[in-house]
């Protein structure tokens, strides 16, 4: 069961906690890791771009000039890919890059993305996060921790002034225990989680 110590927002050591074992302390499986992140990236693709092809593409009705005797190359319209503002080769056209992928497999995959993390020392854990909402208060707890890298801010449902004072933060991104996925824990080498949000990854993927 892996023992973590847990600092208040000064970066002092108020105590040490156990983490669920079946949470945090799973064995790692990086090939499963990298399938649910590549997805849900996928999952944020629009698929929405679209360009004509020289089907499309307006005018170009008749050939530009006959086919034997001027000279010049034939050509059957001034619309083909080789003219100016003629269609596109392969044009790209509005797709789903969507994948389906199964609730079991996205539990397993967070599981051992936030086992690695833990086994890295990349997961801190601070008691509780006071602050008015200013930008100066999180930077604070930031360097008192020593996290200079990016972070990941994970935050129960009633840390809203956190969020709004880690805005303004260019490396750090702030996240609800309940809506953390792969691909936060991965886009960011370390993880600052309150207590109260640990209790509620637990009891989310006990």
């Amino acid at each position: 069961m892996p023992n973590i110590k847990v600092f208040n927002q000064a970066g002092q050591e108020v105590e040490e906690i156990n983490l669920d074992d079946a949470v945090f302390g799973a064995e790692v499986n990086v090939p499963l890791i990298h399938q649910v992140a590549t997805a849900q990236l996928a999952n944020q693709r629009q698929g929405t771009k679209s360009t004509l092809t020289r089907t499309e593409v307006a005018g170009g009705g008749r050939k530009p000039w006959r086919q034997k005797g001027t000279g010049n190359a034939r050509q059957g319209s001034i619309r083909a890919p080789q003219w100016k503002h003629g269609g596109v080769v392969f044009a790209p056209k509005p797709r789903d890059f969507s994948q389906k992928i199964n609730k079991r497999m996205k539990a397993a995959a967070f599981v051992s993305a936030i086992s690695s993390k833990v086994a890295d020392n990349q997961l801190y854990i601070v008691d509780e996060i006071k602050t008015e909402g200013k930008t100066k208060e999180i930077a604070a707890m930031l360097s008192a921790l020593k996290l200079e890298k990016r972070t990941l801010l994970v935050l129960s449902s009633g840390d809203e002034l956190a969020v709004r004072a880690s805005k303004n933060i260019a490396k750090v991104d702030t996240v609800q225990a309940d809506q953390v996925s792969v691909l936060d824990l991965m886009n960011n080498t370390d993880v600052l989680v309150t207590k109260a949000a640990v209790k509620l990854i637990e009891e989310a993927y006990k």
